[in-house]
């Protein structure tokens, strides 16, 4: 076995058939960390990992356990809280803030028999979808080192696919699971809104209670299999069995986000594959607009992360709370509409983003820079619509990988599932894995 590359399911099973040890795991993961030229994982917890992997494999030795996790080694992205380890958030104002106690889903994955490794890299307040900031630097692509991984949860991806640890715990508010998954090649889960507990995000400087709204936290995987064995542990989720074959609705293209020709190209394989592996495919027909839905994510959003943004030029969503609440009512009416929509599908398959992952460009700011796709000149907030319609309807969404384009760069696709239907996302992942190929090492 690859241990370097295996699925934290099949990590688990080698340690309880004691095939190799949790310290033997530890010390392979540190040292392909400190041989990377990624600059993913930014924090390491050294001692603590060894003394809680040596503790680990005393309970095996014992014929105990802790969990499905018990020894499994993991990163957690550098937003999340860990007790007695450095959190930034990628903030020079927290560039030594150590937090006292684990955010709740840290928490039960260590209670799970995980161990921690150390942070993954992110954009400062996670705010871009590429990953550099102040404090550690820019992060690379394992695919392509000149081009970025993704953001906000760069580093958990690109440590995920190249084989840096067992999975990683991320977050997404606006695609910050999702695009990083699809540019890196690996597997990302966008729970339902309010599934898994967020409290201990770090989104700013000052303390916090209250998580952003809109904000999930979910895991970074090299298989759909693994992030069911996660979600089963963050809350308690099981995958039940499926009858019959997936309804599967496809909306692969649309005006207001055209994907580009490489892109659509893998896309429009993927689903082919699966229509003649027998899923009962049909073409989309959502309700209400893509505009309508891109408009009211960036309102919410914007909302949501309004402690770090400058106060002029905001929506009203972020300016009052009347605004807030008008928004708010949008929202619930369009994911009342959808719930209603899903009574006839079982998942809605979509682009990530309109184009793979592209050149390191840390000129100006996510709101200035631009990309070229198939010579069309198109700033990069207009590419990543598909993840902002379904943050804002709190919908579960596995990306995960279905080919490369002819530069061998990994391509992804959405798979959207009805409002707690997260399981049926994995589900179908698992299926569409066997179908159209799933992970691969990237060198």
């Amino acid at each position: 076995m690859d241990l370097a590359h295996a699925g934290a399911r099949e990590l688990a099973r080698a340690l309880t058939a004691k095939s190799v040890s949790s310290r033997e795991l530890v010390r392979g993961y540190f040292d392909r960390t400190a041989a990377s030229d990624l600059n993913a994982v930014v924090t390491l917890d050294v001692e603590r990992a060894l003394a809680d992997a040596a503790a680990a494999d005393e309970e095996t030795a014992r014929g105990t356990s802790r969990g499905p996790l018990h020894g499994v080694p993991i990163t957690v992205k550098d937003a999340l809280a860990t007790a007695g380890l450095r959190t930034t958030c990628g903030a020079p104002e927290l560039a030594d803030f150590v937090p006292e106690e684990d955010a709740v889903a840290v928490a039960r994955l260590r209670a799970a028999g995980a161990i921690v490794l150390g942070k993954t890299n992110v954009p400062q307040w996670c705010g871009d979808i590429q990953t550099s900031n102040e404090v550690f630097g820019v992060t690379a692509n394992p695919w392509d080192t000149a081009r970025t991984p993704g953001g906000s949860s760069g580093g958990s991806a690109a440590a995920v696919a190249d084989g840096l640890c067992g999975f990683d715990l991320a977050s997404d508010i606006a695609g910050s699971i999702r695009i990083p998954a699809h540019f890196c090649g690996v597997y990302g889960l966008k729970p339902s809104a309010g599934l898994v507990p967020g409290e201990g995000y770090v989104d700013h400087a000052a303390p916090s209670l209250v998580p952003p709204d809109g904000n999930v936290l979910g895991p970074i995987c090299r298989s759909a299999d693994d992030l069911d064995l996660v979600l089963s542990v963050l809350c308690g989720l099981a995958t039940p069995p499926v009858s019959g074959p997936f309804r599967a609705a496809v909306w692969l293209d649309d005006p207001a986000c055209p994907v580009g020709s490489e892109t659509a190209a893998l896309l429009g394989t993927a689903v082919k594959a699966l229509e003649s592996s027998g899923v009962d495919v049909r073409q989309a027909e959502p309700p209400g607009t893509f505009e309508e839905l891109w408009d009211l994510h960036l309102d919410m959003v914007l909302a949501a992360v309004s402690y770090n943004l400058p106060d002029e030029g905001l929506p009203p969503a972020t300016r009052t709370h009347r605004g807030w609440l008008a928004r708010a009512e949008d929202r619930a009416r369009a994911r009342q509409a959808w719930a209603r929509w899903f009574a006839d599908f079982d998942v809605l398959l979509c682009p990530v983003t309109a184009m793979p992952a592209f050149p390191h460009d840390h000129a100006g700011d996510v709101g200035s820079r631009v990309l070229e796709i198939d010579g069309v000149v198109r700033p990069h907030m207009t590419t990543i619509g598909w993840c902002g319609l379904f943050s804002v309807l709190g919908l579960p969404t596995v990306t995960m990988p279905i080919g490369r384009t002819p530069e061998g760069l990994p391509v992804g696709m959405q798979v959207v599932a009805a409002h707690g239907a997260d399981t049926t996302a994995t589900a179908f992942a698992r299926h569409a894995s066997s179908v159209v190929g799933g992970y691969v090492p990237p060198r």
